[in-house]
């Protein structure tokens, strides 16, 4: 079923978003300074393709500059990216057919408001419950 959702989204909205999140990594990278930001566009970009199957959790090795750039990240683009995927969720679970598609953009507000210490995994990997 994951791959099938997974399709479905990618057609639909998946290609636009990762394309969307690429070219923001790219000018990120351009511009020396926010490589991290570009770097965390990128990781964005990659769960934005395939979401079903995958989820966000914490990296522990995150400290304090990963804190830092989250405030700058959410100051400057991260609250926008939120209340888009908001919104498109919102209007995606009107219907019963997009609601799975809905909950696809609520997974995508936690990276895309503080994307620094974070790590993409599948559902299926220990970290997702707190086991190293």
């Amino acid at each position: 079923m994951r791959t099938v959702l997974n399709v479905i989204w990618l057609v639909l909205a998946g290609f636009w978003l990762a394309i969307g999140y690429l070219v923001a990594g790219v000018i990120c990278c351009v511009l020396i300074i926010t490589i991290p930001f570009g770097i965390a566009s990128f990781r964005i970009a990659v769960f934005a393709l395939w979401p079903f199957g995958n989820t966000v959790v914490r990296r522990d090795d995150a400290g304090a500059a990963s804190a830092v750039g989250n405030v700058i990240w959410l100051v400057v683009a991260g609250w926008w990216l939120a209340l888009g995927h908001l919104f498109t969720g919102a209007v995606l679970c009107v219907t019963i057919i997009g609601i799975p598609f809905g909950i696809a953009n609520f997974k995508l507000i936690p990276v895309s408001l503080l994307p620094l210490g974070r790590e993409i995994v599948p559902v299926d990997d220990k970290r997702v419950f707190g086991v190293q």
